[in-house]
């Protein structure tokens, strides 16, 4: 039998597969933009702010059902597969946002909040899983560049939606493409171009080694959890309970970061710009975070993020310009880091056999908390009448408690075990 020192495999290769899931992960990443999409579809649709505003929960915490399925299905049909579904389910869902009409406006729940929410965690899973594979030597930078993708789409899609939307004044949507064009060409791009990568998407041959990589001849004696087990641990619940209060603050600003920068003193533009800050800030904490925590420890790390957050959210009360700006930069760049550092603790803790999954079922607390943070905020969004006698919201509350959830998360935090010194979970 070959060897798998000798397995031949093109070192491009993997290179090829590690670009193809950036450009993919690049267009999933759209799930970051309803704060650019919502004020002009609210408008389009003669639809509630405060309904429109439940479709980046909604497909947040479907985007977390499609990782947890996109996981099974990568490990039963394959990256290929799993890609190319959860590629079709966003050009799609995108494609069937343009031709909601005012007569049932909550259908953009289904189609942009369901149906592309879905295939955005299937594709964001599946890509990441192959990847994975075939950099068993950098898996480290591997991961970093594909999250890194999915994070930066904020930067070059948000200025280009929204000018093709147009623009919306006293509630009504005038100027660009429109709802209707933008929806379908960006779907019928993201379906086009996803496509394309996903056949490009597959794992390496069993036993492949990159060329010059040895691992290490030790005998790991770490218990690989299968997801029913981990169900069962005491660390499982720490790990969701601690994603689902250290976000709030974040859900709480993504559907509204450009209409409230207008109301803290920016210019549309310098509030759209805060939107590409945002992308950047998180991908930003998806590389940094994940790398400083190999420094100083994942727990070291999650209660940083949490600090960091919790202190944003309280500035966030009252920071009206630069300070807002600040505020936004700083709680995105905690949301990214997350993203990371949660996903390296699930591995640790419970191995990397069923990583996909396991990962899955952590970032439950991540889609519990997308909904029911967006829901509460909603509710306690007050109006409050300015000097100029014009009414605006206040998210007061909304803050307050976010600041609250991230000093609870930061308890969990400390109660979790050290997956490097112990095995009792």
């Amino acid at each position: 039998m070959e060897d798998s020192h000798e397995i031949k495999v093109s070192p491009k290769k993997r290179y090829c597969i590690l670009t193809a899931g950036m450009v993919a992960q690049f267009c999933a990443g759209i799930i970051y933009m309803w704060s650019v999409f919502r004020e002009p579809v609210a408008a389009h649709l003669s639809w509630d702010d405060g309904a429109a505003r439940l479709t980046s929960s909604i497909m947040l915490a479907t985007f977390v059902i499609g990782i947890i399925i996109g996981g099974y299905a990568q490990d039963k049909l394959g990256p290929k597969k799993a890609t190319l579904i959860g590629s079709i389910l966003i050009g799609s869902g995108m494609i069937l946002t343009a031709f909601v009409t005012k007569d049932a406006p909550w259908l953009v729940y289904i189609t942009y909040g369901i149906i592309a929410g879905f295939g955005v965690g299937t594709v964001y899973m599946s890509t990441i899983a192959a990847v994975q594979k075939w950099f068993p030597d950098r898996r480290g930078f591997a991961s970093g560049m594909i999250v890194s993708a999915f994070g930066l789409s904020l930067v070059v899609f948000s200025p280009l939606a929204s000018s093709m939307l147009g623009k919306v004044t006293n509630g009504v949507l005038s100027g660009g493409l429109g709802v209707p064009t933008t929806f379908l060409i960006f779907g019928a791009s993201f379906l086009i171009v996803c496509i394309i990568c996903s056949l490009l998407i597959q794992n390496p041959p069993a036993g492949y080694l990159p060329k010059g990589y040895a691992p290490s001849q030790a005998v790991s004696t770490k218990r690989q959890y299968s997801p029913k087990e981990i169900l069962k641990t005491k660390q499982f619940y720490l790990l969701a309970g601690g994603l689902l209060f250290t976000l709030p603050a974040y859900f709480i600003l993504n559907p509204v970061f450009t209409s409230l920068g207008v109301e803290r003193g920016l210019s549309n533009e310098i509030a759209l710009l805060g939107v590409m800050i945002t992308g950047i800030s998180n991908a930003a904490g998806r590389l940094l975070v994940s790398w400083s925590s190999d420094k100083i420890g994942r727990k070291a790390a999650m209660i940083a993020i949490a600090v960091i957050i919790l202190f944003a959210s309280l500035i966030m009360i009252v920071g009206e310009g630069f300070l807002f700006l600040v505020c936004i930069v700083l709680i995105s760049f905690g949301f990214g880091g997350a993203a990371s550092v949660y996903s390296a603790m699930t591995a640790e803790s419970f191995g990397t056999k069923f990583g996909g999954m396991n990962f899955g079922l952590v970032m439950l607390g991540f889609g519990v908390s997308a909904i029911v943070s967006q829901v509460i905020s909603i509710r306690l969004t007050a109006e409050k009448l300015t000097a100029e006698g014009f009414f605006e919201k206040s998210y007061t509350s909304s803050f307050i408690v976010a600041a609250i959830t991230c000093a609870i998360a930061m308890v969990l935090v400390l109660m979790m075990k050290n997956p490097n010194k112990t095995t009792d979970l």
